[in-house]
């Protein structure tokens, strides 16, 4: 039975008594700026543009609109679980054939189908949008609203929109196609051709999208520039850009009775472990080893090698938005007391976005149900993700564990690696962003461009494998991906600053003329 352990005192027990070698003393790197000067977004003009009629009709067909994102809302589509996710990918390939779409297609792939959808306008430019149509696993008891129900419900910030995928992604997603629409039935067309690259697999680290990728790759090399739609606002209205992404590497790691010891075909008597090893146990010692007592500094050798250090243009980003960090709302906002060794403003975002993590998402073993079982478990497993910034490969990290828990003495414990992808990064001064960027200084003051978010996508096929730039950008205000009760913001009430449903469809069609117009 697959159930959570508690694993605090566990950890700390286990940090003792390591078998084979000891490891050798290893201390996190620290990453200095390579310069103290500040990007200045406000030397780039806004967006001058006017679409009043495309304005209008997006006024007068809201209602319609909102429907729409809610239709998408209530299809499940849990990728982990196998829900609806057939039955989404249909809805995306009909809906971009109901836009008018040349191309609207299921995708095989060894797992979930992808969708391609391909409008041809005519135009001198191409832009590439890359969807997701999955979403995570929820426990419907732990929401106030129903988590596909995708009620429109009164909340402190105003109207908001709560469902799972609310934000994370298919709301800022289906707003976006919403703006297409609304072109279309104005102008008649788009003013660049779309290209359409769908994934239901994003959440579980998108193992397949290389296939979706390698059916169009001819195509895809030849556009101009990529967005992926994304509520980048917060309550107060600054915008939250980020130009790239963590890699990762996710695995799951099981410690099974066998020839070590342990019992290795099933759960035994608890009374055995007096003279029986314990898998379980087995499990938190490996898992303990790779590193410090605390958790936070991995002591597998070479982990941290090849860090790529802040760029000239990366510091000058943090620099400029350092002055806008909001460092107690943040902690609030998650739920945590302080970040680790107590570091604070740019050493806090340097450590964030330039260190590796090794996270346990989640263990199991034996019997945790309600009352008594004394079991001695002959397994236990646990599922493990390590963020890699730029520099690091997702499989030369796999290596170095297991080569260090061979090392230790853990060769038993089998590694089986899940999903994993590099990192991507996507230049300030990319055309795709300078356009992203003048259309946010159109409706907002304070606009915060940050290098990546410590989060993983899998933009690198299009930054690495196609040489394209990649821009997640969108208007509006969302939280809780992958948590109870996430919500989009629709209609903003007294003093919220963020765009609602109408505004954010209106700066999407501001973005695609904006990269049209783009030099």
């Amino acid at each position: 039975m697959r159930t959570i352990l508690v694993l605090t005192l566990a950890l700390a027990i286990a940090a003792c008594g390591r078998s084979g070698e000891e490891p050798a003393a290893i201390e996190r790197p620290t990453h200095q700026l390579a310069t103290t000067e500040a990007y200045d977004v406000g030397a780039i003009p806004a967006y001058a543009g006017d679409h009043a009629a495309v304005y209008d009709y997006i006024d007068a067909n809201l209602d319609r609109h909102l429907a729409a994102i809610q239709r998408w809302l209530r299809q499940k589509s849990i990728s982990a679980q196998n829900i609806g996710v057939i039955e989404m990918a249909e809805m995306l390939r009909q809906d971009f054939e109901d836009l008018g779409f040349a191309e609207a297609e299921l995708v095989p792939t060894d797992g979930h189908p992808g969708v391609w959808g391909y409008y041809n306008a005519g135009a001198e430019k191409t832009l590439v949008v890359y969807l997701m149509y999955d979403v995570q696993p929820v426990n419907p008891e732990d929401w106030i609203s129903p988590p596909f129900d995708a009620g429109v419900i009164d909340h402190e910030l105003g109207k908001v929109l709560m469902a799972r995928g609310a934000t994370n992604q298919k709301g800022p997603q289906r707003a976006f196609l919403n703006a297409l629409e609304s072109i279309i039935a104005v102008e008649g067309t788009l003013p660049v051709n779309i290209m359409i690259a769908a994934e239901g697999e994003e959440e579980l680290g998108s193992p397949n999208y290389p296939q979706i990728v390698d059916a169009y790759e001819a195509r895809l090399r030849e556009a101009d520039g990529v967005l992926f739609p994304f509520n980048s606002q917060s309550p107060d209205g600054k915008i939250n850009m980020i130009l790239g992404v963590k890699g990762i590497v996710y695995f799951e790691v099981i410690a099974t009775g066998g020839a070590w010891g342990g019992p290795s075909k099933a759960e035994i008597h608890g009374s055995y472990k007096a003279i029986v090893d314990s898998p379980v146990w087995r499990l938190i010692k490996a898992l303990s080893s790779l590193t410090s007592p605390d958790g936070n500094t991995i002591l597998v050798p070479g982990y941290y090698d090849g860090i790529v250090p802040p760029t000239v243009e990366e510091s000058m980003l943090i620099n400029a938005g350092i002055e806008n960090r909001n460092e107690e709302q943040m902690l609030e906002m998650l739920g945590v007391n302080h970040w680790i060794d107590y570091k604070t403003g740019t050493d806090a975002v340097v450590e964030f976005l330039y260190q590796p993590s090794l996270n346990i998402d989640g263990i199991w073993g034996g019997y945790t149900g309600e009352g008594v079982k004394t079991i001695l478990p002959h397994q236990a497993s646990a599922k493990v993700d390590s963020r890699l910034p730029p520099g690091l490969d997702p499989d030369e990290a796999l290596d170095k564990i297991r080569q260090f828990l061979d090392a230790q003495g853990y060769a038993d414990v089998e590694i089986r690696k899940l999903s994993g992808y590099p990192a991507s990064q996507t230049s300030v001064e990319a055309p795709a962003v300078q356009a992203a960027i003048s259309v946010f200084s159109k409706y907002a003051n304070t606009i915060n461009v940050q290098p990546r978010i410590a989060g993983s996508a899998p933009f690198y096929q299009f930054t690495e494998r196609l040489g394209l730039p990649l821009v997640p950008t969108g208007m509006g205000f969302g939280t809780g991906a992958h948590a109870p009760n996430e919500i989009m913001l629709i209609e903003p009430g007294p003093g919220t600053q963020a765009a609602g449903l109408a505004e954010i469809e209106k700066a999407y069609v501001d973005f695609v003329y904006a990269l049209a117009e783009a030099e």
